[in-house]
């Protein structure tokens, strides 16, 4: 997992837990069901930020060891995850790239949240081959993201214009150093261990008010306070002019959400069991 870039993402902290949209909650039912999820299992999850996948999760498993490059993002998990009184996560300072060297496995699940394009995708499946029992699956969930299928609402497209009046445009390609990777998740996967393919989505509406709307903002990488540096409150002053000619009054600013997620298996149902390699 390449390292965020300038401490782009330690600068999201305050923003990234209260700002970005949660998953919806039938992801975490629907892996209960599949998985059996019985308090019993371990599960990781990798680039877990301050804990949007592992917190839900949390109550079906027996622990769930959270992993992230950001020391600042792990503070804010474990300070999220005392005031909702979730005791069975690990968190754990590292990556992909030091994720063999962790003691980490077994584990039935490895739960990805949008951190899978920082990572060198085909090395990490063979890495994850290691330690997932059989059984097992890779699941890459993704909330918010952008969709052709579901129409931007205008107050969201002039966003957008204010981000390109105060950010070169390369920097908003992608999250990640050279942008998002031109191979989709799936095909790199299908090249894969995890070659048994499931996509599954539910979309709800989001309300939000202009502060909030001004908040995610600021979780985004490319919009973080370090991204935007001192240009930051000549951003906000501008946002906040630009909502107000929507909703002169604060808010809402609706738009549909999707929560979206890959499950990857195993070809085949044999496979040696992790702890005999």
């Amino acid at each position: 997992m390449k390292p965020s870039p300038g401490g782009l993402f330690a600068s999201t902290v305050p923003y990234y837990a209260r700002f970005r949209p949660a998953y919806d909650p039938r992801l975490f039912a629907l892996l209960g069901r599949r998985f059996s999820l019985d308090g019993s299992q371990r599960v990781l999850d990798l680039g877990a930020g301050s804990g949007a996948l592992a917190l839900p999760l949390a109550p079906l498993l027996r622990t769930v060891i959270a992993v992230d490059p950001e020391p600042a993002m792990l503070a804010e998990g474990r300070r999220l995850a005392a005031r909702a009184g979730v005791s069975d996560i690990d968190w754990r300072l590292g990556s992909s790239d030091t994720l063999l060297a962790m003691d980490v496995g077994p584990v039935l699940l490895t739960v990805m949240g949008a951190s899978f394009h920082w990572t060198d995708r085909e090395r990490l499946l063979r890495d994850l081959d290691t330690l997932i029992e059989p059984g097992g699956a890779v699941v890459l969930a993704t909330c918010g993201a952008r969709h052709d299928d579901l129409e931007p609402p205008p107050w969201l497209r002039a966003v957008e214009e204010v981000r390109l009046r105060h950010l070169d445009p390369e920097r908003l390609q992608g999250s990640g150093p050279a942008g998002y990777p031109d191979v989709r998740h799936q095909e790199v996967l299908l090249r894969s261990p995890f070659s048994r393919i499931e996509e599954v989505r539910w979309d709800r509406t989001v309300s939000r008010s202009v502060d909030e709307v001004v908040g995610l903002q600021l979780s985004y990488s490319f919009t973080s306070p370090a991204a935007l540096g001192p240009d930051r409150a000549a951003f906000e002053h501008d946002l906040r002019q630009t909502l107000n000619t929507f909703a002169p009054n604060g808010g809402p600013f609706d738009e549909r959400v999707r929560t979206e997620a890959v499950i990857a298996g195993r070809a085949t149902a044999s496979h040696r069991d992790p702890s005999q390699r």
